[in-house]
């Protein structure tokens, strides 16, 4: 459906949307959250054999930048923000490369997210301030920097457009969504404009699925209350921040894909994929993730260090019964798989352990949320060495203190689901209102 009724192959500015709230509160353009695209999630134009989707950047370029123009600008990325090329255009590049060379593009500075701009650092690691050597840029860290000393920041690089394109993986727990909102915050607060490039949610954008936080449990692994698998977009997920979390909204634009429907995977997408973090290596990882992430709260492996993070679990004295027990759940669109690994680095570092290997056999039906939870469930009861991260970080993960109080209580993973559907029903009639694409 395209809001405005203008032609669809080219990116525009439609009415502000904002919540009730805001309507109310907002007395300036900074209340504005302007899309920018089609909102159409038909076919993309034929090119190279087949439908292509094309994402916000390939339609801010397709545009000749007509939104940044006059603007000097900083991009908060990583190394996903790539963009494709045809024959002879050098294949898949990095946005900042790309921009830097057009001359319609004033790029002046850009702001590296946890991981770093050029992706080199580890988990809760960044890059520090550099200058970039393919470019010349000066580049800025954001990580872990919020509020006034990030728009001190912003204001410190000169420019007046900051502009948000990294690859998301749709977990409330993976950071860059709240780099995001922190910059989005940040950039109200230097009076700075704030331009959302959408990428696809890899995982699709179905539904929200698990517990919602609790706001006296907010951390830089989940901000507002919002669902463990949210199931939105980036863009989508900036219009409902600054709907409804931000105190003052940011003078907000998203630039949209086309191409792209709710209910498909990343490969089908016809992208690349770059991994958003080193223990992100395939889309299959992303797809697991928003399940057995969980499993940084306890003293298992979630399988850092090995080939398939999130997807390998264990500990040492772990052995078959835990498959077993899993498969007995019957859980929709899984199965699991007695296995045995020896991690490189984080927990059990060089140590063979036991656990199990999660095999997704029909991701459409497949719930990684729910899974996580089983697994949880059923280690506790077939390993006796099971325990909690002793900071009680699970609790951080999922948002409250219900999931650990109740596996602890002796609750079925059935059980600990239904405790949290009133507060998902809630996140879900708020998120609907945001939703960009059918």
């Amino acid at each position: 459906m395209n809001l405005s009724g203008r032609n669809p192959s080219r990116p525009h500015l439609s009415r502000p949307n904002l919540s009730r709230r805001n309507l109310l509160a907002a007395g300036s353009a900074l209340g504005a959250a302007a899309v920018t695209g089609p909102v159409s999630a038909g076919p993309a134009a034929a090119a190279e054999g087949g439908r292509r989707l094309r994402t916000g950047f390939e339609q801010l370029a397709a545009d000749g930048y007509a939104l940044l123009d006059g603007r000097r600008v900083g991009i908060v990325t990583n190394p996903t923000g790539i963009t494709r090329g045809g024959a002879g255009s050098g294949g898949v590049r990095h946005i900042v490369d790309v921009m830097h060379e057009d001359e319609r593009v004033d790029l002046a500075a850009v702001f590296g997210p946890e991981h770093g701009f050029r992706g080199t650092a580890q988990a809760g690691g960044s890059e520090g301030r550099y200058d970039d050597p393919a470019t010349g840029l000066p580049v800025y860290d954001t990580y872990l920097k919020s509020g006034q000393p990030l728009a001190d920041i912003f204001t410190a690089s000169g420019v007046d457009t900051v502009v948000f394109d990294i690859q998301d993986v749709g977990a409330r727990f993976y950071t860059y969504i709240w780099t995001l909102y922190d910059c989005m915050e940040a950039a109200q607060l230097a009076g700075k404009r704030f331009v959302v490039l959408d990428r696809p949610n890899p995982v699709t954008g179905r539904s929200a699925e698990g517990p919602v936080l609790h706001k006296e449990f907010a951390t830089f692994v989940g901000r507002q209350p919002i669902s463990q698998a949210h199931g939105m977009t980036v863009a989508e997920l900036a219009r409902l921040f600054n709907g409804e979390f931000l105190k003052t909204p940011v003078g907000l634009e998203t630039v949209l894909m086309t191409g792209w429907k709710r209910t498909e995977f990343y490969d089908t997408s016809g992208l690349p994929w770059v991994p958003p973090s080193p223990n992100m290596p395939t889309p299959d990882t992303a797809l697991v993730y928003a399940g057995t992430c969980l499993f940084e709260g306890t003293n298992l492996s979630e399988g850092r260090g090995t080939t398939r993070p999130f997807e390998l679990l264990g500990a040492e004295g772990v052995d078959r019964h835990w498959a077993e027990a899993a498969n007995a759940l019957e859980l929709p669109g899984v199965d699991f798989r007695e296995a045995y690994f020896a991690p490189t680095f984080s927990k059990f570092q060089g140590k063979t352990v036991g656990g199990v290997q999660i095999h997704v056999r029909d991701r459409a039906a497949y719930d990684p949320v729910r899974t996580g939870i089983a697994l949880l469930v059923t280690a506790k009861q077939v390993w006796s060495g099971f325990a909690w991260r002793s900071d009680n970080w699970i609790d951080k993960l999922t948002g409250s203190t219900q999931v650990r109080t109740m596996i602890d209580a002796g609750a079925t993973s059935d059980e600990v689901v239904a405790a949290w559907q009133s507060e998902l029903e809630g996140f879900r009639r708020m998120r609907a209102g945001y939703l960009l694409y059918r």
